[in-house]
């Protein structure tokens, strides 16, 4: 804990500019304990609050988490209707004290699927939120990178075909541009926890040249101080982007 509190204090050290996080975990932490999966979720809930004011305290531009996947949807009706009600829950009381923490919210994925209620307040925290300066919270909703990829290539062939570019015009900057994550910067380090050695379809585009931090420990499990290992194991790496150093 002193090493802890000690690496708090110490906002000189390098932090990654953008983390992204694949919350994962919920559903094992919870049949351990012999609960349902919903008592992982909020267990969840509560671990992504504590990590994204730990985040915004340390300095961290970008926080990006995988909430809700485009296959995610094939879960139980019961299970769904739970995370989107903790979803719901934590929007409510995120708009309450939106002045005072500063934080500036998005989204990214394809809303349109997502109960009316929870689309409104998604909605209202984006318009809120758009000129504070604290952290960017990235909220991947109904998000999956193939998705979101084909979104922007669709897009970019409509383009074409209503004549205002051409297919030789495209390039990477331009195809970005046309993602959820538009104006975002890509993740410098993503991180999964519960064991799992793999995306999950989870920014597929963006994570070229992110470092990967995995570890065993459940979502729900997962602390300050776990964060700080993955900032210390990002720390640690020499970033070359495919050239030499």
């Amino acid at each position: 804990m002193a090493l802890f509190e000690k690496q708090k204090k110490d906002l000189s050290r390098p932090v990654p500019r953008h983390i992204a996080i694949i919350m994962d975990g919920n559903g094992r932490w919870a049949k351990k304990r012999g609960m349902p999966r919903s008592y992982g979720h909020a267990a969840g809930s509560e671990t992504f609050r504590r990590i994204a004011t730990y985040c915004k305290d340390i300095g961290v531009d970008f926080l990006t988490v995988y909430a809700f996947s485009t296959e995610n949807w094939k879960r139980s009706e019961e299970e769904v209707g739970a995370i989107m009600g903790l979803l719901q829950k934590y929007l409510i009381e995120a708009l309450e004290k939106m002045e005072k923490d500063r934080v500036k919210i998005c989204f990214m994925g394809d809303l349109s699927r997502l109960p009316e209620e929870l689309q409104a307040l998604c909605a209202n925290a984006v318009e809120k939120s758009k000129h504070f300066d604290g952290v960017q919270l990235n909220i991947c909703l109904n998000y999956g990178g193939r998705d979101e990829i084909l979104h922007a290539a669709r897009e970019y062939a409509r383009r074409c075909a209503s004549g205002e570019c051409t297919p030789e015009e495209l390039d990477e900057e331009t195809f970005s541009s046309l993602l959820y994550s538009a104006g975002v910067p890509d993740p410098d380090l993503i991180i999964r926890p519960s064991g799992e050695l793999r995306l999950s379809n989870f920014l597929l585009w963006q994570a070229a040249y992110a470092e990967f931090y995995y570890t065993d420990v459940l979502w729900p499990d997962f602390t300050p101080e776990e964060l700080e290992k993955a900032i210390a194991a990002f720390n640690s790496r020499s970033r070359r982007f495919g050239g030499t150093k």
